[in-house]
């Protein structure tokens, strides 16, 4: 696990590139605090900071095949490394080290840039090919692992993070207004977009290949999870079955383990499915981290995680997080994030990786993936289900009262007010039967059933500064718009939430807050092998009308405790209301006259208005949250810029 980076540029590197390859390193200090590698060579410069987990005193990088023609940086884990090595030894390969990576050296020399095929895990890797002239960078095919670049004429460079291409002064700091108007509406930046101008995200599952001598660029997909062949029988078994295999690859480390814990059934089935696989689990090799907060609220999972951590017999440290502690960090929160992501729950994420750290533990399972592949989020069946209707409404199929439900009133006191707004429902689908009529026929139902992207379809424009065009749907619904969609919505939804949601919260924070405390997450829910087992006995079997996660709970029924099963849903929730008060007194001065009001993203009388997150009632204020998050970025991004003075509170963290 580590931070790359790298410069390549048509005609040899110049003598302040060797200096620029240095910042970058310095810049991705906290993602690799063990030590440092680079290769130069003609018109490639690449290196690497590492965080030692699996051969802790050989495996320093760059990486080499025999004759040191093949030259490597890779950030991740290479999981069936044990199998690759052993069929590369038996055709003749000689190894260094007993780093995972190297195999991905020695499969380049046989397979070129197919060698990415080969691969379990979770990587961004970049190979310099010398002896054939080329240049492979390539990312896994959920997404773990990030890769920024940026592509000039004759010119390319690429980080793990964002910020690293901003502080070496590759490109200044400047926010996307495409990105901008997308992080509104889908609290974050769908890939392969970037939210500073002038810089791209390299998608998951894609490889780019530069021809050095003729500069050719070429980028291709080289896994896609619809390809994912049909797979027939028990979807229990299936699920089981390849659950069980992951953890017998994914556990895989020379150093502690530990398990961010909720009371939720994906964190608790990831410690389950440690506790069975870790040798020594109950002898300190595994522990456990959770949060808590202040006061006992019915936010607070401590007690439940406790009650599984006993069960299996593995230790639990816990943290109570104090809303001063979240609102003095929050700027800091922010900034490590790379991206920005409106999600309170980031706070809590840095702080069980920090515990971890500060416990010993670099390596840290979570359990991203579950929701987004078993249908945890009830929305997102519902937009299945809505889209099937729209399809048999331009049928002429599905009449008014197909369309009218009556909801029971929901126990939270924001969703009740939108509850009341729409009648309980009812006025929502008489809107819903109008507009499925008359609207795109090619675009699915997905993000614009959440109130967040309504909101700023709304409110956007109305807050917007000069700088910001806002386009609307032609725009933000392009994502879940297309012919090919249709095809098998269920698919359709599965592949865009993934692409979304999960990419872009779950698995973004998981890495970009793990990283800055130096730890490593992994994730084995999005194991690509689950992945293909999902779709692939989906394609089979519709499932989306059984009740959530009903496949997973089939599965594991037998390993994990009832108990577990038995509790209500909460998500990763925290005490958001206080919280937002907190900030937005610690912050809610920087937006008047802030980065988003200088850059034009945003309407300065708007931004008066926001900085007070709460409306009367402590309502939350519609894209208030959203800006501050954003603002706090843009500040945090600012004072990271190449030969800027300014420190925002961040500058030194």
């Amino acid at each position: 696990m580590c931070g790359i980076f790298g410069i390549i540029r048509r005609g040899g590197l110049r003598p302040d590139d060797r200096e620029t390859l240095g910042r970058l390193a310095r810049s991705l200090v906290h993602r690799g605090p063990d030590g440092e590698g680079f290769h130069v060579s003609g018109p490639v410069g690449i290196g690497m900071r590492r965080l030692a987990i699996i051969d802790l005193a050989g495996g320093w990088q760059p990486l080499h095949n025999e004759d040191g023609t093949i030259s490597l940086v890779a950030n991740g884990e290479v999981y069936n490394f044990v199998e690759l090595r052993k069929d590369l030894e038996s055709r003749g390969h000689r190894f260094r080290t007993g780093s995972d990576c190297e195999t991905i050296a020695h499969l380049h020399e046989e397979l070129g840039a197919e060698a990415v095929s080969r691969l379990r895990g979770m990587f961004a890797f970049a190979v310099h090919d010398e002896r054939n002239r080329r240049v492979v960078l390539a990312r896994d095919r959920v997404g773990e692992k990030p890769l920024y670049l940026v592509e000039r004429d004759g010119f390319i460079a690429f980080a793990s993070e964002m910020v690293a291409l901003v502080e070496a002064g590759i490109v200044p700091f400047e926010p996307d207004p495409e990105a901008i108007e997308l992080y509104y509406h889908y609290s974050l930046v769908p890939e392969p977009l970037a939210a500073i101008r002038g810089v791209r995200k390299l998608p998951a599952g894609h490889r780019l290949e530069i021809e050095l001598d003729s500069w050719t660029v070429r980028e291709t997909t080289y896994w896609r999870m619809e390809d994912a062949p049909e797979l027939d029988g028990d979807p229990a078994g299936a699920v089981r079955a390849t659950l069980e295999e992951i953890a017998g690859i994914v556990f895989r480390a020379d150093v502690p383990i530990g398990v961010a814990l909720s009371g939720g059934i994906d964190s608790s089935s990831v410690l389950t499915l440690a506790a069975r696989h870790v040798e020594g689990a109950r002898e300190g090799r595994l522990q456990a981290f959770t949060i808590g907060y202040p006061g006992k609220t019915w936010q607070d999972e401590r007690g439940m995680a406790r009650e599984l951590a006993d069960h299996l017999g593995v230790t639990l440290h816990t943290l109570e997080l104090d809303t001063a502690r979240v609102a003095d960090e929050f700027p800091l929160v922010c900034l490590r994030r790379d991206d920005p992501i409106a999600d309170i729950s980031g706070s809590s994420y840095f702080a069980v990786m920090r515990l971890a750290r500060e416990h010993g533990v670099p390596v840290m399972m979570m359990g991203q993936g579950g929701d987004e592949l078993f249908w945890g989020y009830p929305w997102c069946a519902a937009a299945v289900r809505e889209s099937e209707r729209k399809r048999r409404r331009i049928e002429g199929q599905a009449g008014l009262l197909d369309y009218l439900s009556f909801r029971r009133p929901p126990i939270s006191y924001t969703a009740g007010l939108r509850w009341l707004r729409d009648g309980g429902g009812l006025l929502d689908g008489v809107r819903l039967w109008r507009e499925d009529a008359s609207g795109d026929p090619d675009e699915l139902h997905f993000q614009d059933r959440t109130a967040q992207f309504q909101a700023a379809e709304r409110l956007l424009p109305g807050i917007a500064g000069r700088g910001l065009v806002v386009r609307g749907r032609e725009r933000t619904g392009r994502l879940f718009r297309g012919r090919t969609l249709w095809d098998r919505v269920d698919l359709s939804v599965t592949r865009l939430i993934c692409e979304t949601y999960l990419l872009g919260n779950g698995i973004v924070q998981g890495d970009r807050l793990s990283m800055a405390a130096s730890v490593e997450a992994r994730l084995p829910f999005v194991d690509y092998r689950l992945v293909e087992t999902v779709v692939g006995l989906r394609k089979r079997r519709p499932d989306h009308h059984e009740p959530p996660k009903a496949w997973l709970r089939a599965a594991l029924g037998q390993i994990v405790p009832d108990f577990v099963f038995r509790r209500p849903k909460r998500g990763f929730t925290p005490p958001w209301r206080e919280w937002t008060v907190a900030i937005f007194d610690r912050h809610g001065r920087d937006l008047p006259d802030g980065e988003l009001v200088r850059s034009g993203m945003l309407d300065r009388t708007a931004a008066i208005r926001l900085s007070n997150g709460l409306a009367a009632g402590s309502v939350p204020r519609p894209l208030a949250w959203h800006t501050m998050v954003l603002e706090q970025w843009c500040r945090g991004m600012k004072s990271r810029s190449a030969g800027s003075s300014a420190t925002e509170g961040v500058a030194a963290a």
